[in-house]
């Protein structure tokens, strides 16, 4: 009797399927401070217009700072806007400053302090939205030129100071304050302290990392390599690098946790899997089993094989011989089913070659040319193929019916075996049945091996299937 191993206790699965959640929820949200952190730098324009103070926070775990020219840009239009309100458009002050924003502009463009944050891009709008405030066309004209022509005292008075300043701290200034500059460590890199917020989820992953696999190797009775290669998904949870690649043991455990049903998944993947492979395996056995076999006839393997088989005592495992058997079964039925409804055509074809003999006699064609014969011939032709085919047939059935028929056709298939054997042995007909044999199988692997369809894939990915779930019955 089999033994009954012991259920685990209800509150220990609870227990267990808690945990299973808390670690699924803890990798849950470090896959979404990593995923944060691969994408902050290319969003981090949705971020500083959305949620400016996120910004302001992350910004030092990447080393972000204000950059200085474009930052003193800024600075120097709103000390403009100041000494407009002191001293009005014709002040001196204010022709300082305006002489001070062309020289900036004109630094601004010749130094491009966009490119160190890959920004580019934004200068290029921004040198857009001038020459098209300023020339009307965004695509013509020159930049430089445009700015020169915005901070002057004869564009602003003809312009309006209200809505040329208004345009830029609109649709210029903005553009501006996304601009950084991020620094650079002793090792050449940028400097990213995202490793410290990333550290605490490492220790924990590790701790249980470490803690699973002793389970593992003490209750499976395993060693530690292979219990940490049980569970070697986890292992991208430790690794500092390619964080990205935590997503594969953060849906493992969201399933474990039952937060998440990934059958469909494995089973669409498992079967584009099969597909690709098989495609591939299939022709390729079937390719090398077919060059193995005409190796094999070409060595002479295989005659010899058969000749040792033949001339081998034969075991019987039932009482039973089954050569004979099958050999009777088919002439039953050739007897009894085929002979039958083929008759007639065995009869047409008796009937025309007595009919090509006799005409080849010239007694016969004596007796055609003989007054009042008429029909007679053909009359005698037509008796003579029913009386034989008819004899031949009952023949067969008696011969079937008897035991002496019956054990003389058992020697007959017998000796036939033997006789062929002795007639294999030739070398002539050796070498002829294998070069026979070589062309076949030649022909088979041209006309026959294919690739497996998807249809074919598919009915084996569910004959698996069943087969699975007949053993798991």
């Amino acid at each position: 009797m089999a033994r009954v191993l012991p259920s685990t206790p209800p509150l220990f699965r609870r227990k267990n399927l808690w945990f299973e959640r808390a670690m699924a929820i803890a990798a849950l949200t470090n896959l979404g401070l990593v995923i944060f952190d691969i994408t902050y730098l290319p969003w981090r324009d949705f971020w500083f217009r959305t949620a400016p103070a996120v910004v302001q926070q992350y910004d030092r775990v990447k080393g972000i700072e204000p950059h200085r020219d474009t930052d003193g840009y800024l600075a120097s239009v709103q000390q403009l806007e100041r000494a407009l309100q002191q001293g009005g458009l014709q002040s001196a002050l204010v022709q300082t400053q305006l002489q001070e924003l062309r020289d900036r502009s004109d630094d601004l463009i010749q130094s491009n302090p966009f490119s160190t944050a890959n920004k580019s891009g934004t200068l290029e709008k921004i040198k857009n939205r001038m020459r098209d405030r300023v020339v009307g066309q965004r695509r013509t004209g020159s930049s430089r030129q445009a700015f020169a022509t915005f901070w002057s005292r004869e564009y602003l008075a003809q312009k309006g100071v209200d809505s040329e300043l208004t345009f830029f701290n609109t649709d210029i200034r903005p553009l501006f304050a996304t601009n950084y500059y991020r620094s650079i460590g002793e090792n050449g890199e940028f400097t990213d302290w995202f490793w410290l917020l990333d550290a605490p989820f490492m220790v924990l992953f590790g701790l249980e990392f470490l803690a699973r696999t002793s389970y593992l190797s003490r209750f499976n009775r395993l060693t530690r390599l292979d219990a940490m290669l049980w569970r070697w998904y986890d292992l991208f949870l430790l690794l500092p690098f390619w964080r990205w690649l935590r997503l594969i043991p953060t849906l493992v455990r969201l399933e474990h946790a039952r937060f998440i049903n990934l059958t469909r998944l494995r089973v669409q993947a498992s079967r584009g899997f099969v597909a690709n492979i098989s495609e591939d395996m299939a022709e390729v056995v079937v390719v090398q089993v077919i060059n193995r076999l005409k190796d094999a006839i070409a060595r002479g393997e295989m005659i010899r094989w058969l000749l040792e088989t033949a001339n081998r005592p034969y075991i019987d495992l039932n009482q039973r011989d089954e050569l004979q058997d099958l050999a009777t079964h088919v002439l039953q039925a050739t007897v009894y089913g085929v002979l039958p409804k083929i008759k007639p055509d065995l009869e047409a074809l008796m009937r025309h070659t007595i009919e090509m003999i006799l005409n080849q006699s010239p007694a016969y064609q004596a007796l055609k040319a003989l007054p009042m014969v008429g029909d007679l011939p053909r009359q005698i032709n037509e008796r003579l193929v029913t009386e034989v085919t008819q004899g031949l047939y009952s023949a067969i059935v008696t011969a079937l019916e008897d035991q002496a028929g019956a054990a003389l056709i058992s020697s007959l298939v017998k000796n036939f075996g033997q006789t062929l054997a002795t007639e294999l042995q030739r070398e002539q007909s050796i070498r002829e049945l294998q070069t026979l044999a070589i062309d076949l199988l030649e022909e088979i692997k041209v006309n026959y091996v294919r690739r497996p369809s998807e249809e074919d894939v598919e009915a084996i990915l569910e004959a698996t299937r069943r087969i699975g779930h007949r053993s798991r019955i």
